[in-house]
């Protein structure tokens, strides 16, 4: 069976579709195709010192000059790699469960792969030979990765925070050293939660993905402001001190008005299909050009470049800051919103006087019952029985590049409406023949 690369690298069950075979071939991959060093971290799961010790095997027997970053969020390998004219390989599933796990590449200078470049890298790993049985290889560890990491993003954001109290949740991931320290540093009061890793808990219950803990210790401690990260620290999910959710879409509206204000956006704002039409509404309000692309950070990436502008995301909470990072980093997100609202005030008020969000919501349907198309298909029979018009709501269907799951998102001005087709899709799916 072909490696297949998703919107974020290749992911699936540790061991299985993610061996520690394929890991090694990788690394011969990655030493074939790119004449540079390389630099490997990875997250807290359980297999992934294993995968990281083979892709890591697999770059020395390929002749690359290789070192060992350990335990780093994907945005600091990012930022390493692009520091020291360095590949980057990441070895995490980001925000899926413990039992999944990943391999990502980054070009030379911490960057996406184009879509060339990966179809070489794919090619060359499918005709790579398989791991030898004895992995263990004298490997340069970098020891001072994590402190270089946070050096370097107090640099890009060196305010004083002292007033200010922030609770942290690190998802029992990647952020669990480095976020406590960074923040800490800031003068802020700090409170955290889930930063004790067992190889098992990553994004249980917690991080972005489940931000109650969060919300009740926000609540509870009666904080300023709360940050979760998910299991590779590339994203952030804030709560306001209401204990209100505040997700990637509502970190653009005042990401991207304040930046405006500052004369510092340089240009408009890529969203990608699941931003909120609320979004689009607020920006546009404040004259403020939006380009919609395919979700994906790649795609983000890709769209800002073409047009030469600097700020982009996904409602995830996948922020990506061009003047400052190559790749979205919830760290560097987390520091740039405390500064934020140190200056501006809170953030519960911003939020509010900043933008309305539209009735949203999305249903998930397995891939392994449904394609895309029959996905696509019943979504659309069913609109057919409604009566809106074009500027009054919007359907997008697609298939997860991170999960097995087709994603159904609906959303509209009348809230009602979006409830009821919602429940009405979730009953078709229940009721109709699997296996299509």
């Amino acid at each position: 069976m072909a490696v297949r690369f998703g919107t974020d690298g290749i992911r699936g069950r540790a061991y299985d579709e993610v061996s520690v075979d394929l890991a090694y071939r990788l690394g011969r991959a990655v030493a074939a195709v790119f004449d540079a060093p390389v630099v490997v971290g990875y997250d807290t799961r359980e297999s992934s010192p294993v995968l990281a010790e083979a892709v890591l095997a697999g770059l020395v027997d390929g002749g690359a000059n290789a070192t060992d970053l350990g335990l780093l969020p994907t945005p600091g390998v990012a930022l390493i790699a692009r520091d020291r004219a360095s590949v980057g390989v990441v070895v995490s599933a980001s925000h899926n469960p413990y039992g999944d796990n990943g391999l990502k590449v980054l070009g030379p200078g911490g960057t996406k792969l184009d879509q060339v470049t990966e179809a070489v890298l794919a090619a060359t790993l499918e005709a790579s030979g398989p791991a030898p049985a004895d992995l263990a290889r004298d490997v340069a560890v970098d020891a001072g990765a994590e402190l270089a990491y946070r050096r370097a993003l107090r640099a890009l954001v060196p305010g004083d925070f002292s007033g200010l109290h922030v609770v942290l949740d690190c998802a029992n991931g990647a952020a669990s050293h480095v976020a406590p320290a960074l923040l800490g540093a800031t003068g802020a009061r700090v409170s955290v939660i889930h930063d004790a890793p067992d190889g098992r808990n990553i994004n249980d219950r917690c991080g972005s993905t489940d931000v109650r803990d969060l919300v009740g210790a926000v609540r509870e401690l009666g904080a300023d402001l709360g940050l979760a990260f998910d299991g590779d620290a590339d994203r952030l999910i804030a709560v306001d001190a209401t204990g209100a959710v505040r997700d990637g879409d509502d970190l653009m509206v005042l990401f991207a008005l304040d930046l405006a204000a500052r004369g510092e956006l340089g240009g408009g704002v890529v969203v990608t299909t699941m931003s909120n039409l609320g979004l689009r509404r607020a920006l546009a309000a404040a004259s403020l050009d939006v380009v919609e692309v395919d979700v994906g950070d790649r795609n983000v990436l890709r769209a800002l470049d073409d047009r030469g502008w600097s700020f982009g995301g996904e409602q995830s909470g996948h922020l990506i800051f061009g003047r400052l990072a190559s790749t979205g980093d919830g760290l560097l997100t987390g520091l740039l919103l405390v500064d934020l609202v140190a200056r501006r005030g809170a953030l519960a008020s911003l939020a509010e006087a900043a933008w309305r969000r539209v009735p949203q919501t999305l249903v998930n349907v397995r891939r392994d019952e449904f394609d895309e198309r029959e996905v696509a298909a019943m979504a659309d029979e069913l609109v057919s029985h409604y009566r809106l018009g074009d500027d009054e709501w919007r359907l997008v269907v697609r298939p997860s590049g991170t999960e097995p799951v087709v994603r159904v998102m609906v959303e509209a001005l009348e809230g009602r409406f979006v409830a009821d087709f919602a429940a009405r899709l979730r009953s078709v799916f229940a009721s109709a023949p699997r296996g299509g």
